[in-house]
C-alpha cells in the first residue's frame, strides 16, 4: 500500500499522514472504517486505545497504563523488573535508562508471573487485551470499526504493535474466542498454537492477582497494521 508521507514531528503532519494511509487503504479494501489507535489520532476513542492511555485497572483501585506494565515487567540480565516505573508517566517509563544499560532482555515478570520472550508478542498482546477487556465501553466501541492502525509503529525499533493487538481483540470476539483466551494464561498460550507452558509460582497459584488472563486462537485470524478478515 503507497500512501503520501508527511515529514515532521508535529501532530498536524502526524494526522495528515494519518489520513493519507487510511484513503489509500480504503480505496484499495472494500471496508468502510478505520481507527487510528495512538496519541496522535484525531478520534477520542483512538487516544483513549493507545497504550499510554489505556488503563489496567487492579482490585485495590490502583491503576497503570498498558505501556507501564510493560516497561515495568521487563527482566534484563543485570536487573529487573523494575516497578518503579508502574506509578511514572508512560512516557518516562518507556524512556527510563535502565531498560537500555542493563544488559540484554531475557523474560518479562508480572505479578510473579514469568514470560517468556517468544511467542514475541503475546506478553504485550495479553497485557492489552486484558486491559481492555475490563473497559466495557471501549471495548464496545471498538467493534464498530473495521481495521486499525498506528501511526507510531516502527518495525525497526518494536515488535509490538497496539493496533495489531486491537485487532486481535476484535477478532478474537467475533470469533466467539474472547471470554475462552480471557480465562487462563495457558489457554491463551495454547490457542496461540505454541504449547509452551508459562511458568507460575505456588503463590500465584492460589491467588490471581490480575484475576483475568488471556488465551488467544489464531486459527481464523489474520493479523497486520490492518486486521481485515472479518
Amino acid at each position: 500500500m503507497n500512501f503520501k508521507y508527511y515529514c515532521g514531528f508535529s501532530v498536524a503532519q502526524k494526522r495528515k499522514s494519518i489520513n493519507a494511509m487510511h484513503e489509500s487503504f480504503l480505496s484499495e479494501n472494500r471496508l468502510e472504517s478505520v481507527l487510528e489507535v495512538s496519541s496522535k489520532s484525531e478520534s477520542d476513542l483512538g487516544r483513549a486505545l493507545s497504550a499510554f492511555n489505556l488503563k489496567i485497572e487492579l482490585k485495590n483501585g490502583k491503576n497503570f497504563s498498558v505501556e507501564n506494565a510493560f516497561q515495568a515487567s521487563k527482566v534484563f540480565e543485570f536487573g529487573g523488573p523494575f516497578l518503579d516505573l508502574l506509578y511514572c508517566t508512560a512516557k518516562e517509563a518507556k524512556k527510563d535508562v535502565r531498560l537500555k544499560n542493563s544488559g540484554n532482555l531475557i523474560s518479562f515478570r508480572y505479578f510473579n508471573r514469568e514470560w517468556p520472550l517468544c511467542p514475541k508478542t503475546a506478553f504485550y498482546d495479553w497485557l492489552y487485551i486484558n486491559a481492555l477487556a475490563r473497559q466495557q465501553k471501549l471495548g464496545s466501541c471498538v467493534l464498530e470499526y473495521s481495521a486499525f492502525s498506528d501511526i507510531e509503529f516502527n518495525p525497526k525499533k518494536s515488535i509490538n504493535c497496539q493496533a495489531r493487538a486491537l485487532a486481535l481483540y476484535v477478532s478474537l470476539h467475533k470469533a466467539d474466542k474472547l471470554q475462552y483466551v480471557l480465562s487462563s494464561v495457558d489457554q491463551y498460550m495454547e490457542v496461540l498454537g505454541e504449547g509452551k507452558k508459562i511458568k507460575m509460582t505456588d503463590s500465584e497459584s492460589e491467588e490471581k492477582v490480575n484475576e483475568k488472563d488471556t488465551d488467544i486462537n489464531d486459527g481464523q485470524i489474520q493479523m497486520t497494521l490492518f486486521d481485515k478478515n472479518f
